[in-house]
């Protein structure tokens, strides 16, 4: 059995093969092409274990692999230590270091997600790239107007008439030229936005784990896919303290000797971009009355605000373990705000809007009046706190 370890680069692939009772040995650097890997995967055997680091390639390298070899591991490179805290770093050494690792099996593999759920990714990223951009076009406009010492009274400055706005104010030839080009491209970026936007509600609608995360408060369709996108297979984390950690939430740990263990802060390991939407839909999701209200007002008064809402954050990726795991909506969401969300999702995908009635409106398929609803959730809210004070109150005890 031969133990082969592919250092994978963007031009070319060294390759290292390590034979039980044998000295590793490099039979060749092959060029990151199709054409090339498909050449060496026929020289593979059914018995032979293969071992790549994740990258920017890895699943298509995998999966033409696959075709020929025994077993096809891709490792995560944070977690191949060997490698990283190496004195002595070549590509040669690098891919007899994997070799060797995935002789002994000190290799931490990583899952493979199925084509579909790289697709999301694929699509998630997309979108991401696209924000990025709308977002330094936006801070370029503004970076002009605040040299040249211009206020503006906008809550909007890139709405209809911010624009305008924007198009006429008096400003240096230089700087002028500056801001129209900016809002060109922002127009062509935005354009794009929709588009990508559209794609994903449309995904969104066919995809049931989407539109059950989005019951949560303050989970919106981005967030609610992206999230879907980064778990792929829930059943793959068999407690959701697993994907807590998946997602870079969880508590970093240290203890030596004697000494009490130390949690400090997040570990931030994992999907930043998921783990970044999962904040941001925190602070949505305590403006609504309930339990998650509730939650973050009782870490805030013990840890402060940005703890809270981190905490909160963890909170929501729990709450997403539980409803993918056992395939059911969030309990205590407001029955209008479920009901606005689909129907923004509709809209996003290119349903017509519906005339005489403001867009995501409930209208009479809601059960309970606005007030009425939001005094219900207060009463949950209440509960939920009279719950957790007396669970504290017997563990004093």
């Amino acid at each position: 059995m031969r133990s082969i370890g592919l250092d994978v680069h963007k031009h070319f692939t060294e390759i290292a093969v390590l034979e039980t009772g044998q000295e590793v040995h490099h039979p060749a650097r092959i060029q990151t092409t199709a054409d090339a890997l498909r050449v060496f995967a026929r020289t593979l055997r059914s018995t032979d274990r293969v071992v790549l680091e994740a990258s920017v390639n890895t699943w298509p390298i995998a999966e033409l692999l696959r075709a020929h070899a025994g077993q096809v591991i891709v490792s995560n490179p944070m977690r191949t230590r060997a490698i990283a805290s190496a004195k002595v770093k070549t590509d040669r050494v690098d891919s007899a270091t994997l070799a060797q690792l995935l002789a002994a099996d000190f290799i931490p593999p990583v899952w493979a997600p199925d084509p579909a759920t790289r697709a999301l990714r694929h699509q998630g990223a997309h979108h991401q790239s696209l924000v990025q951009q709308q977002t330094r076009l936006r801070n370029r406009i503004h970076a002009v107007l605040h040299r040249n010492l211009i206020g503006h009274s906008f809550t909007d400055l890139f709405g209809k008439a911010g624009r305008q706005w924007l198009r006429e104010v008096p400003l240096p030839v230089e700087e002028r030229h500056q801001v129209d080009s900016a809002l060109r491209l922002l127009g062509a970026v935005e354009a794009e936005l929709r588009l990508a936007t559209e794609r994903v509600a449309k995904r969104a609608l066919m995809d049931r784990r989407g539109m059950r995360l989005m019951t949560i408060p303050g989970v919106g369709l981005i967030t609610a896919m992206a999230v879907t996108a980064v778990i792929g297979d829930v059943t793959r984390f068999p407690r959701p303290n697993q994907l807590v950690g998946y997602l870079g939430l969880d508590p970093r740990v240290r203890q030596s000797g004697a000494r009490p263990a130390h949690t400090g802060h997040i570990s931030r390991q994992g999907q930043a971009h998921a783990r970044a939407l999962l904040v941001e839909a925190a602070h949505s999701a305590i403006r609504v009355p309930g339990p998650l209200h509730a939650f973050y007002q009782r870490v805030r008064a013990r840890r402060g605000r940005q703890i809270a809402i981190v905490a909160v954050a963890r909170k929501l990726a729990v709450l997403a373990w539980h409803l993918l795991t056992h395939d059911t909506d969030y309990r205590w969401t407001p029955p209008s705000l479920a009901v606005q969300k689909r129907r923004q999702v509709e809209l996003k995908a290119g349903a017509p809007r519906r005339r005489g009635r403001p867009a995501g409106t409930a209208g009479d398929r809601c059960p309970l009046p606005p007030e009425q609803e939001r005094e219900s959730l207060r009463q949950v809210e209440d509960t939920y706190k009279a719950f957790v004070a007396s669970r504290h109150g017997t563990r004093k005890a």
